[in-house]
């Protein structure tokens, strides 16, 4: 399919200068924003904004994002109405499951009465990334673009840019969603919530393997332009709507926020990213023997779920463990049954091998990648070994794990309680969302990859 290679490791420019003053901007990384504050804002922005009789597709992230959208979309709702001629909330699901109807209305802040009867005259629907009479097709992005736009990581390989329909037939596109450090992009939302959020397989597995070329443990967390991010943004370029976005930097726990920003999807993104880059990473002094990644129940399976280890890899020593600690969890991913024919591994498998998977999906193969780590693989002894050693301690059956090549562990078996107590390991709560790095690194923390 593709010539690929991990090397050279391409430069990430730093977010251009006044980019982020684009955006207009409430709050920052201290102090939390009441809900007359967010109402307020939010009325401020949309009423200097041009939505009279036009459609709007509203977009929204799913349930594994941590973010309090009943304390915007109400807001919303009443800033729109009888203007908008039509809403339609879009969630950006990427290849996630589509959430049913007591998930959205939980994700809204709808339980009570129903999404319907608290939102009237929206529409929401999941993102149906698997239905192609949805989808919209924009076009292509040539290799040459793609070379280019990568550093030269992928140098004969178009991208063919495709996104749910709602996109590009409505009239406006308003992104709201929340910025965190992330494994494949550097810091996720502004237009990650077209691509991949509303968009299907060949933009998703390109970026996703760009950024596993780059590695996770280098790219996640990085305040800059990456090359995914420029993909990104070069996809976006086609969607011919009108774009808009709320970003939000939400606190831990993810029922308020410190701060949020209006403008287009890049402006905003930048202004949040900024903050979140000093309230998500967490810097610790020196590296764990044992980390363990207390996964919350909102990452129903490990696809989504592994993001416990993204944000805690990087602090793990040197053949060090980290366990991802998730007892809810029952599967690695429904939606992506060919991980199983693959398993998990590092990157040089993968690419020293590259005959061998240049056919499989490359979103699966970064994934797999991602929940790996750091590592070597030799072809010529078939031996591969890892930075760091990771464990699955979840209601996934001992077999069932060793199948996609990663030990198990009996959850029961684990005293967290006692495990605090240990220098020698980090507990993390709620894991996910915040990025533990190295002290060390701080002054490298200027938007180059590590």
């Amino acid at each position: 399919m593709s010539e690929t290679t991990a090397t050279p490791q391409p430069t990430i420019p730093p977010i251009p200068d006044g980019l982020a003053e684009r955006a207009a901007l409430l709050g920052g990384p201290e102090g939390i924003l009441s809900d007359e504050q967010i109402t307020a804002f939010v009325t401020e922005q949309l009423a200097a904004t041009d939505y009279d009789g036009k459609s709007v597709c509203l977009i929204i992230p799913d349930g594994t994002r941590s973010v309090p959208l009943p304390k915007v979309l109400p807001a919303i709702h009443d800033a729109l109405a009888g203007r908008a001629a039509s809403v339609t909330v879009l969630i950006a699901l990427g290849t996630h499951a589509a959430m049913s109807e007591e998930a959205i209305d939980q994700l809204l802040g709808s339980t009570e009465r129903g999404a319907q009867a608290t939102y009237p005259e929206w529409t929401v629907v999941n993102h149906a990334w698997d239905d192609p009479s949805q989808i919209a097709d924009l076009g292509e992005i040539s290799a040459e673009q793609i070379s280019e736009l990568t550093g030269g990581l992928l140098n004969d390989q178009p991208m063919n840019v495709q996104i749910n329909k709602l996109c590009v037939e409505s009239d406006v596109n308003l992104i709201v969603g929340p910025v965190f450090p992330h494994e494949v992009v550097g810091f996720s939302g502004g237009n990650k919530y077209f691509f991949p959020g509303c968009s299907v397989h060949d933009v998703i597995d390109i970026s996703h393997w760009v950024g596993a070329l780059i590695t996770a443990s280098r790219i996640i967390g990085t305040l800059g332009i990456t090359p995914v991010r420029q993909l990104i943004d070069a996809a976006t370029a086609l969607v011919p709507s009108e774009k808009f976005a709320f970003t939000m930097d939400v606190v831990a726990g993810g029922e308020d926020l410190n701060a949020i920003a209006y403008g287009d999807p890049q402006a905003a993104w930048a202004a949040m990213a900024k903050i979140s880059a000093q309230t998500h990473i967490t810097y610790v002094d020196k590296p764990y023997q044992r980390i363990v990644a207390l996964v919350p129940e909102m990452y129903e399976d490990m696809w989504t779920g592994a993001k416990g280890f993204y944000k805690s890899e990087p602090v793990c020593a040197d053949g060090g463990d980290v366990i991802i600690y998730a007892p809810h969890i029952t599967e690695v991913a429904a939606m992506h049954p060919g991980l199983r024919k693959i398993g998990y591994h590092n990157i040089e498998y993968f690419t020293k091998q590259w005959d061998r998977f240049k056919d499989h999906p490359w979103g699966e193969l970064a994934h797999s990648t991602h929940v790996t780590g750091l590592g070597t693989y030799d072809p010529e002894t078939g031996e591969e070994k890892q930075r760091v050693n990771r464990y699955f301690a979840t209601a996934i059956p001992r077999e069932e794990c060793e199948a996609y090549n990663v030990p198990y562990i009996d959850p029961a078996s684990l005293d967290i309680e006692a495990l605090r107590q240990d220098p020698d390991t980090l507990v993390i709560d709620h894991a996910g969302e915040v990025l533990f790095r190295l002290a060390a690194e701080r002054d490298g923390a200027d938007g180059q990859a590590k």
